[in-house]
């Protein structure tokens, strides 16, 4: 004889509610975080401006229906479109993350947490546009909370191996970002939240062999904007779903996580934000920064003997496991996405050209018929072996590396030196070296988009924090206007 299933409603999982209080309660004091914050949204920004380069992506853009328009809508950077929210997190979202080439976090799970400036910046700036007055440091702190909650999340809990995209964190933390900001009340922010935890969750498989694609590009824009339409629902007092994480056989433990509840190393503040990693020199899977940097300088030393990528016989890099388990493949690259994950792809082409751009990655260079041919010998040539001294040294919460380590044996028997980087120029570590190099890519980008007048007025505010900070959201926004 079955027992009866009680239909008690239960009170909102621990782990729902600590997100919610956070967000309600929690008052940012760090000025480093602050100021990380500012850097953060200049480089996510840049970021965005430059994937407007890219046909693959602007295709994307614009409102969900050709011809739509919002009167007062949000603004998307670098374009003239005037959106409603939920599609204008969208763009943003698809342009900031289009490049690979936003900001990082590394843990048990891995992700960017700028991802969610397109929700935030979305709503912001429509709130704004529309009688609710944000500044700019409302925005920062929206930021730092939403790094916080996406990143904490993360430190413990592999949501890869269960074989859920890491998105699913991006809206998370959107939703109860973007909820605080349009004023939901702590019951209608738990509803949003628990919402967000019960939408279905984005499979990895567009990020790794044999599907990967142009998915991955656009996954955190559709997160995020997924996130302020949960909001925006809740907002109307659409109900909640208290245990949508414990609920024996239907929750999202159960359901999507093996049966294991969520793991957490500390509490929420602004540690995320404080430790956050920057890409900087190139736009590849952070997991390969530092063997792209150690194949530019190995460039350079077969340079000086007179040898170049023709003269090599074979490649090993030794790395850590999560970049085997992503990144190192072999065989045919399919497309753009296919390529930037692919390791032996990202430290061939510095090896031949010296250099690793965005452009790389198309089919201009992959396919052209003598350098594509050239790019695939020299892959064929490299192979990965796992350091676990790397790879424990990746999980230390005091050290958090993204090593790799080159060896090049050459056609005459002769080894290079090994070159070995084990924190990238966006690392904690090396901040100070990193920062002015994220300021000149800014600048960078800025003049892709922009001429000289409104280059200056973008700059002449976002290199000070304090303006910065009080500058309102729609003329901040308006600034990037096209």
């Amino acid at each position: 004889m079955s027992a009866h299933i009680s239909n008690v409603r239960p009170e909102f999982d621990q782990v729902i509610v600590d997100i919610v209080d956070y967000v309600l309660g929690y008052e940012v004091t760090s000025e480093l975080a602050y100021e990380t914050a500012r850097y953060c949204l200049l480089d996510t920004l840049g970021c965005g401006l430059q994937a407007l380069d890219f046909p693959a992506c602007t295709k994307l853009l614009g409102p969900l229906v050709p011809g739509l328009t919002m009167e007062n809508g949000a603004r998307v950077p670098g374009t003239s479109y005037e959106l409603d929210p939920v599609q204008a997190a969208f763009n943003i979202g698809t342009i900031i993350r289009w490049l690979d080439f936003n900001d990082t976090w590394l843990a048990a799970e891995w992700g960017h947490p700028s991802d969610n400036l397109g929700g935030i910046l979305a709503v912001a700036d429509w709130l704004s546009r529309n009688g609710t007055k944000l500044t700019m440091r409302d925005v920062l702190t929206a930021m730092i909370k939403a790094h916080e909650i996406q990143g904490c999340l993360a430190l413990e809990n592999s949501f890869n191996k269960v074989g859920l995209d890491h998105v699913v964190l991006v809206k998370v933390a959107s939703t109860a970002v973007v909820g605080k900001m349009l004023g939901l009340t702590r019951e209608q922010l738990l509803n949003a939240v628990s919402l967000a935890w019960v939408d279905g969750q984005a499979l990895r498989t567009y990020r790794h062999a044999p599907n990967a694609g142009s998915r991955k590009s656009w996954a955190a824009g559709d997160a995020t904007s997924r996130a302020v339409r949960l909001a925006l629902m809740a907002q109307t007092g659409e109900m909640g779903y208290p245990s949508a994480l414990s609920a024996k056989t239907w929750g999202f433990y159960d359901v999507s996580f093996k049966g294991q509840p969520f793991k957490f190393q500390r509490p929420y503040g602004s540690y995320v934000m404080e430790n956050v990693l920057f890409k900087i020199s190139f736009p590849a899977e952070f997991h390969s920064q530092t063997a792209v940097e150690a194949a530019v300088t190995l460039h350079g030393q077969l340079a000086a003997l007179g040898k170049t990528a023709a003269d090599i016989k074979k490649v090993t890099i030794r790395t850590h496991e999560a970049c085997i388990r992503i990144i190192d493949k072999q065989g045919p690259l399919n497309n753009e996405a296919d390529r930037d994950h692919c390791i032996q792809y990202m430290v061939a082409v510095p090896l031949i050209f010296g250099r690793l751009t965005a452009e790389d990655y198309e089919d201009a260079v992959a396919k052209d018929p003598v350098w594509g041919p050239r790019i695939d010998a020299v892959r064929a040539l490299i192979s990965c072996v796992e350091d676990t001294r790397y790879t424990a040294d990746y999980h230390d919460p005091e050290k958090r590396s993204i090593a790799n380590a080159i060896t090049i044996e050459l056609n005459d028997g002769s080894l290079l030196p090994e070159v070995a980087v084990e924190y990238p120029i966006g690392h904690r570590l090396r901040r100070g070296d990193g920062i002015p190099l994220l300021l000149s890519k800014f600048e960078r980008n800025l003049l892709r988009r922009f001429e000289d007048e409104k280059q200056w007025a973008i700059l002449d505010v976002s290199r000070h924090q304090e303006r910065l900070e009080a500058m309102p959201v729609d003329e901040y926004v308006a600034l990037y206007v096209v």
